[in-house]
């Protein structure tokens, strides 16, 4: 998770939401990413979508079998689905999302008939220190 939020620290220096992932493969990260949807003008550039794009490269494949995906904001609908399409074994998850989030807020989305896969998830790894980063990052927005 110190990779993950470390990428969160970094999306926040940029000015981006701080939310950071990190897919890994046998213990070893083989892709790690920051959001970046307002340096590439693309809203689907989330963190968690910029590192299954990378691992699935890096291991020539849309599935990402026998990887676990860690995150430090649980996923949006569009995230978590994406996280089921790429058949990524276990989400690791920090903070709760319940405005926007899609696996134990909102749509619970693999909890829905219509899921094809559902990773294991496990929620609150460094759950304080993700929450606080996105507190301190928007307070600072309101106050500047």
């Amino acid at each position: 998770m110190e990779l993950a939020l470390a990428e969160a620290r970094a999306a926040a220096a940029r000015g981006e939401t701080p939310v950071g992932a990190v897919v890994l493969r046998d213990g070893a990260a083989i892709a790690q990413a920051g959001n970046r949807t307002r340096e590439l003008s693309d809203p689907t550039a989330h963190a968690e979508m910029l590192a299954i794009r990378m691992a699935c490269d890096a291991m020539g494949s849309e599935r990402l079998v026998g990887c676990d995906l860690w995150v430090t904001l649980e996923p949006c609908p569009m995230c978590a689905a994406a996280i089921s399409f790429a058949r990524i074994r276990r989400l690791y998850y920090g903070a709760d999302d319940p405005k926007g989030g899609a696996v134990t807020s909102g749509v619970r989305l693999y909890g829905q008939p219509t899921c094809h896969h559902a990773p294991e998830v496990y929620p609150g790894f460094a759950e304080r220190e993700s929450a606080e980063l996105l507190r301190s990052f928007f307070r600072e927005r309101r106050e500047g």
